[in-house]
């Protein structure tokens, strides 16, 4: 018989809201329940599969949490596993070491943290006799500067062996360093299939040996956007090792850029907007998608559409509800002035000016970075973290602010200008 198991990592169990533009109760109770429905799906596979183990390569939980909710129902899901005869290996990634509940949570019977001295388990054996050995090394401390590599034993002479490790690996964008070490070290350690953690987009960096990031099971937020899923790896004595893909996300996010250019009348532009979702919406198997859409391009409509900001939300919301599970997280506008592109008016000419002698300068750049730190202190600290979280987000914020800010400004002068009066909308709306 061969020896199957489902590898996941990075769960981060009830992990707070991150975006301010969840403000739709019904899309923000969605969200916050998305990471409970995605263990629940991957003990749902698990069991469908009739798999030996599932592996959990760290951060089962989110930081600091001291929520017992979050303990008892990674508890009960935990122990619908070993009552189906599925044992479970975990480790502890940073975030799961600074979190209380992990260190005091006990776990069910067939349920081993590799931890301390408990490094290696054996997990089973396939037919040929070889024995199924599961090695891992947990974060004692939230911070691990240093490669957690030499604190594995080597492989165990005539055995499949398969090692569980949060890691950076060489480093990632958005990601702080942690554990790190290369891919080669791993390929030279001689173990048949490592199952990392850490980062949270899928990556099979190697094959004989694999070596697997799985990704996320469930994104959180536009930043963790696409298809999200666990890996299902069988080991055959005949086949070798073979790894498949499956989904598990609920709900996942994505960026939808709609080009809108030369669109000059509002129903032009709405049809466009749904031929786009809908194509995103074939081609997804998510149940739900969160969408953040941006509009692009030159048309005569930009102005109305800076103007008209909550008409024209409420009516890609209306669109993306007719084709089913979609929720509109934000709409962004990107879209430039048909006319203002040609040049052809005034308020053409304010924009070249605009854009040349103003937004570009120093001064108004420090005047907008200002603006935006007072706006900061004025807010919440969990707010501020969700909006910017870093100096260099902060200056991002300021620089789109200053951006959209002119350009709602000539917005508005070409709603009142002769030629774009508040007319009546043409083709509905």
């Amino acid at each position: 018989m061969p020896f199957r198991f489902v590898h996941t990592a990075d769960l981060h169990l009830d992990s707070p809201l991150k975006s301010l533009a969840l403000r739709n109760p019904d899309l923000a109770d969605l969200v916050r329940g998305a990471t409970r429905e995605a263990l629940t799906r991957i003990v749902d596979l698990c069991v469908a599969e009739r798999v030996d183990a599932l592996v959990v390569a760290g951060d089962l939980y989110d930081g600091a949490q001291t929520s017992m909710s979050t303990a008892l129902f990674l508890v009960s899901e935990l122990r619908r596993l070993t009552e189906a005869g599925i044992a479970v290996f975990l480790i502890r990634g940073n975030h799961d070491a600074i979190s209380k509940v992990t260190r005091e949570l006990t776990l069910p019977d067939g349920v081993h943290l590799l931890a301390g001295r408990k490094r290696s388990h054996v997990a089973g054996r396939l037919a040929d006799g070889r024995e199924v050995v599961i090695h891992g090394v947990s974060f004692a401390e939230a911070e691990a500067p240093q490669s957690l590599l030499p604190s594995f034993a080597p492989p165990q002479a005539d055995a499949v062996n398969i090692g569980l490790l949060h890691t950076s690996l060489a480093g990632s964008p958005g990601h702080d360093a942690y554990a790190p070490c290369a891919v080669a070290d791993l390929v030279a350690h001689g173990f048949d299939y490592w199952a990392l953690g850490h980062i949270h987009k899928r990556t099979v960096w190697h094959e004989t040996p694999h070596i697997v990031m799985p990704g996320m099971p469930q994104g959180r937020d536009i930043n963790e956007a696409g298809e999200r899923s666990v890996t299902l790896v069988t080991i055959d004595e005949k086949q070798g090792l073979s790894i498949e893909e499956r989904a598990t996300a609920g709900a996942i996010f994505e960026r939808l850029a709609v080009d809108v250019g030369g669109a000059d009348e509002w129903r032009d532009l709405l049809g466009r907007v749904d031929a786009a979702l809908r194509s995103l919406r074939d081609s997804r198997r998510a149940a739900h998608l969160i969408l953040r859409v941006t509009l692009t391009g030159p048309t005569p409509l930009a102005w109305r559409l800076r103007r008209d900001r909550d008409l024209l939300l409420a009516e890609i919301e209306s669109i993306a509800q007719s084709r089913g599970a979609n929720w509109i997280e934000s709409v962004d506008i990107d879209c430039t002035d048909a006319q203002a592109a040609d040049g052809t008016d005034p308020v053409a000419e304010l924009a070249a000016i605009l854009d040349r002698d103003v937004l570009g300068t120093h001064a108004a750049e420090a005047e907008a970075l200002a603006a935006i730190e007072d706006l900061m202190r004025a807010l919440p600290h969990e707010v501020r973290a969700a909006l910017a979280d870093s100096e260099e987000a902060v200056k991002a914020l300021a620089a789109t602010s200053l951006a959209e800010g002119g350009a709602d400004v000539l917005a508005h002068l070409r709603a009142t200008s002769g030629d774009g009066s508040p007319a009546t909308r043409t083709g509905g709306a």
